[in-house]
């Protein structure tokens, strides 16, 4: 069912199964790096053939470093993977278990990943974790200027209920004081 799903493309149903499949994947895996203290969030970034280059949570907490977030730890670990800090040559695609926030769109951009796919919206994780996403006006379309197509509310429930679980077990979710 693609009723619910996003995206700055016509949806193409062969890359939203991939992107189920995947997703799902990353959110029954969460609960292992939230037990070794990461953060409700996981990204994995894949290249044309299906291979997975680099997956990564979220390890603010753990690192004490506010930009470790798992989409910026992923990228990182596939520029040193790939010996590059320009990965657009290799078509990437990233899956994120929640909608990318304001900081790690820009990473995202800038690092040269051409396929966003994820799962929890930005306004229901704020709403379960009150974890401030940041403010991203029209970023959609301004993704689709820079010739990268996004992909979003994949497997939502199985996201949401990660983040609902994180928080019952009264794990720490960061943000500065305001």
């Amino acid at each position: 069912m693609t009723d619910m799903i996003v995206a700055n493309e016509p949806l193409d149903e062969k890359k939203i199964t991939l992107a189920r499949k995947i997703i799902l994947e990353l959110q029954r895996e969460l609960p292992q790096y939230i037990e070794r203290g990461s953060g409700p969030f996981l990204a994995a970034i894949y290249d044309d053939n299906g291979n997975l280059i680099a997956k990564e949570a979220n390890s603010v907490v753990n690192s004490c470093c506010s930009h470790n977030h798992a989409e910026m730890n992923t990228l990182r670990a596939a520029e040193e993977k790939l010996k590059t800090y320009d990965l657009s040559a290799h078509h990437l695609k990233m899956y994120v278990s929640a909608e990318p926030c304001m900081m790690c769109l820009g990473g995202i951009m800038w690092a040269g990943i051409k396929e966003v796919y994820f799962s929890v919206p930005s306004k229901d994780v704020e709403k379960i974790t009150g974890f401030d996403e940041g403010f991203k006006p029209q970023w959609f379309d301004e993704f689709k200027k820079r010739g990268i197509t996004v992909y979003g509310n994949i497997e939502t429930e199985a996201g949401k209920k990660v983040l609902q679980d994180y928080v019952k077990l009264g794990r720490k979710v960061y943000k500065p004081e305001r």
